[in-house]
């Protein structure tokens, strides 16, 4: 039988390629999304599509509100998405949101062991993504590490693995990957600020490491444009 995986969706090309790689890789999967407050959701339908598209066994949306903590640009109307380019090398932009992949994995690692589960395949990109310091090799070890001592299942010697597969890949080799696996990326969004009909806004720094990513790789962006 299939072992149990869950793999956090948040509807964007990244976490749709790894779920396609964990079904891929013979894991029965079973997709995660958190509703934490962000400024549309329309990632949480393209999670539902990708979701049910790709053979997740199950989906939860969880609803945790991170609005009431502010500080990022994603959670607060009163901070501005940026729209001016991509981040310089070593800054964390204002939209990153405090902890968030923290507190995913956290929900994540739950399910995970409730499932019987022991592994997490996290969409997690050290290469062409916004300077977050949870998406960092070094953050991933210390999350699994911190797993399989806060877990039944680890201090019982069912060790949890946390799948970072494409934490190394660049944008276009990530879309070469999901498209070799029929991941049809016109479902997904990747966009911080689409529009109520989930068109992209092309401006921000999510749309432009698509764009750049899908021109790298020589394939057509399927990107609704708003």
């Amino acid at each position: 039988m299939p072992h149990p995986s869950v793999i956090p969706l948040s509807g964007g090309l990244d976490s749709a390629t790894v779920l396609a790689m964990a079904r891929s890789a013979g894991f029965e999967p079973h997709a995660l999304s958190l509703c934490y407050g962000q400024r549309h959701v329309s990632e949480l339908d393209a999670a539902a599509r990708v979701a049910s598209t790709l053979g997740a066994v199950r989906h939860e949306i969880i609803d945790l509100d991170l609005r009431r903590f502010g500080s990022s640009a994603l959670t607060d109307n009163a901070l501005a998405v940026p729209t001016s380019g991509v981040s310089a090398p070593g800054e964390i932009p204002v939209t990153y949101v405090p902890a968030r992949n923290t507190i995913m994995l956290s929900v994540a690692l739950g399910l995970a062991e409730a499932l019987g589960g022991r592994g997490i395949f996290f969409g997690a990109n050290a290469v062409d993504y916004s300077g977050y310091p949870d998406c960092r090799p070094d953050y991933v070890r210390a999350f699994e590490a911190m797993a399989n001592l806060a877990t039944k299942a680890g201090v019982e010697g069912e060790l949890i693995t946390v799948h970072a597969p494409i934490i190394a890949m660049t944008k276009s080799e990530i879309i070469r990957t999901g498209a070799a696996l029929g991941v049809d990326y016109a479902m997904t969004i990747s966009c911080y600020q689409a529009d109520p009909k989930s068109r992209a806004c092309g401006r921000c720094e999510s749309c432009r490491l698509r764009a750049s990513g899908f021109a790298d790789a020589g394939l057509p962006d399927p990107t609704c444009y708003r």
